[in-house]
């Protein structure tokens, strides 16, 4: 066992932290399952990987807001012969609005992406990991799953229960020898904000952390075994607040945040 490689397949892998946790696994001496829809960015970013690390990298395109998805990476998996060793659920998306009015089918699919995908997926790997009493899984949450947040509230509960189901896996998993942890990153260089609509809010206007710093910091957390990693001091400030002020004052704040009139 010493010898085989440790596989670490990463979801939403094409950009931002996803991109970057890659890079930062290659160069700690994993091996790869790289998976998103952009098939041509998958493939750019395993040949810079095999260059620079000469790590083993595979591609595998998927759109994992398909209920079926999940199933067929483990279908894709088991035909190269690769068990993963690490899992990596960082695919997911946020959407800024009022819940009454942003589109009823995309914030399903929200769901069904930052949540269902990510369950999903955990459940089909852990017990081999289980089984052979070692690796463990990486959750990208985020600070947002501390608190409420007006504006973007489906994707601030999608991340609640990350992190709530994160928590409760680490304890299940830790007597097996594995490791479940919750990567939880503020604002952070990406392409997240774009996409959010978060671009012109305070929240990513107040500073941002680096993609690759978040990565470093949270696979570090990760091989470390600890539960839950909040990177950067002003976000692990924040996380407590948010923890120990009223309810309604951190929602509040959060809702200020996201900027909305």
């Amino acid at each position: 066992m010493a010898d085989e490689p440790r596989w670490a397949v990463i979801t939403g892998a094409s950009s931002g932290i996803g991109a970057e946790l890659a890079r930062v696994f290659a160069a700690r001496g994993y091996a790869l399952v790289l998976t998103a829809r952009r098939h041509e960015r998958l493939e750019a970013l395993a040949a810079e990987i095999r260059g620079a690390h000469g790590s083993p990298v595979e591609v595998m395109a998927l759109d994992l807001g398909d209920r079926e998805a999940p199933w067929d990476l483990c279908d894709m998996l088991a035909e190269r012969g690769i068990a993963a060793h690490t899992l990596v659920n960082n695919a997911g998306f946020g959407l800024r609005g009022y819940f009454s009015s942003l589109p009823h089918e995309k914030q399903l699919a929200m769901i069904d992406l930052n949540v269902t995908a990510l369950t999903s997926l955990s459940r089909l790997m852990l017990p081999g990991m289980i089984e052979r009493r070692r690796g463990g899984i990486l959750n990208v949450a985020s600070i947002a799953a501390f608190q409420a947040g007006p504006y973007m509230a489906v994707y601030y509960a999608t991340k609640a229960f990350v992190l709530s189901l994160s928590e409760a896996l680490h304890d299940e998993a830790k007597p097996h020898g594995v490791t479940v942890t919750a990567l939880c990153p503020g604002p952070t260089e990406s392409e997240f904000p774009d996409t959010a609509g978060l671009k012109d809010s305070r929240l990513f206007n107040a500073g941002v952390m680096t993609s690759a710093e978040v990565a470093r910091i949270g696979i570090e957390g990760y091989e470390a075994g600890r539960a839950i990693v909040i990177p950067g001091a002003r976000n692990r400030a924040g996380a407590l607040g948010a923890k120990i002020m009223p309810r309604f004052v951190s929602r509040r704040i959060a809702g200020l945040l996201q900027g909305m009139k």
